[in-house]
């Protein structure tokens, strides 16, 4: 697998399989290396990944992340296993314990323990039968990984990991737990906005609904954000911190120090707010393009 130095992270249940098709073949002519999708309350995220992957030919298509309350151990295996041969390898598992109320609630499921629960699931991937022709090569695994217990599950158990919602300085983090040899594919949201003010509109608005899960604010404390950085949708360090706002060189100076601190690979959310609803910022794409746009 190519995993190339910059991807794209993206809802697209709001639109329909036709219109997602047509923005995956955007992010694959500008030449991004993936497209790296969520599940939650809309598409099955591996079925959705296969017709993007039928409608593409170089895209990497990533589960940012698949559910593993979603599916059993096997069933995510064999779907894996298969995407991967009939892309030519070009599906990117990435699997994650999700959050509990979304688990107990939604889905109607016990949550578990978090490491030990994935530890679990891992390891019966791993001896999961597979009687079908194989992929050209092993499958990629990534585990959503933010606490130092769950990257160090990713070091052992898996290919790395996919943190969401973190600043450089957890991308740093990762890498030490990770060492050198796994790979980090961190996620950052984009706001193309140099009005502070408007801009933090935004970065807040992409921000609350992940400030009310239990996972992302343990992990913005382990990062020394306090209950005033979280209180009132958050303070403008936080906000700062979590998502980059600016022009041109004020996002791409965040990217790189994603890089600079580990990242194999950076999966840009760009959001903007559009009558209260958000949406994927397609100028952030076509400006931050790694490749020429095709006539």
């Amino acid at each position: 697998m190519k995993l190339g130095k910059l991807g794209v992270w993206a809802s697209l249940d709001s639109l329909t399989a036709a219109a997602g098709l047509e923005i995956a073949k955007r992010i694959e002519q500008f030449g991004y290396a993936a497209l790296w999708m969520p599940e939650s309350r809309g598409r099955n995220v591996l079925v959705h990944s296969a017709w993007l992957l039928a409608g593409t030919t170089k895209l990497v298509v990533a589960s940012g992340i698949a559910n593993i309350y979603a599916r059993d151990a096997m069933a995510m295996a064999s779907a894996q296993g298969g995407l991967n041969e009939q892309s030519n390898g070009r599906f990117l598992l990435g699997v994650g314990v999700s959050h509990a109320p979304t688990v107990d609630t939604l889905r109607g499921h016990v949550y578990g323990k978090p490491v030990a629960t994935m530890q679990s699931y891992l390891q019966t991937m791993r001896a999961a039968t597979y009687a079908a022709p194989p992929p050209p090569e092993p499958p990629l695994t990534v585990i959503a990984a933010l606490g130092p217990r769950m990257l160090a599950l990713a070091a052992e158990l898996a290919d790395g990991a996919h943190p969401y919602n973190v600043p450089p300085e957890h991308t740093a983090e990762a890498r030490r737990i990770l060492g050198m040899d796994k790979l980090v594919c961190t996620e950052q949201m984009l706001v193309l906005e140099t009005n502070p003010s408007e801009a933090r509109r935004v970065a807040r608005a992409g921000l609350s609904r992940y400030m009310q899960l239990d996972n992302y604010v343990n992990n913005w404390r382990r990062l020394g954000f306090d209950d005033d950085d979280l209180a009132a949708g958050g303070s403008d360090r936080f906000l700062d911190a979590n998502v980059a706002w600016g022009d041109e060189a004020a996002v791409r100076a965040r990217i790189q120090e994603h890089w600079d601190a580990g990242a194999d690979h950076v999966c840009i959310q760009p959001i903007r707010i559009e009558d209260s609803r958000q949406t994927l910022d397609e100028r952030i794409l076509e400006l931050l393009a790694p490749a020429p746009r095709e006539k």
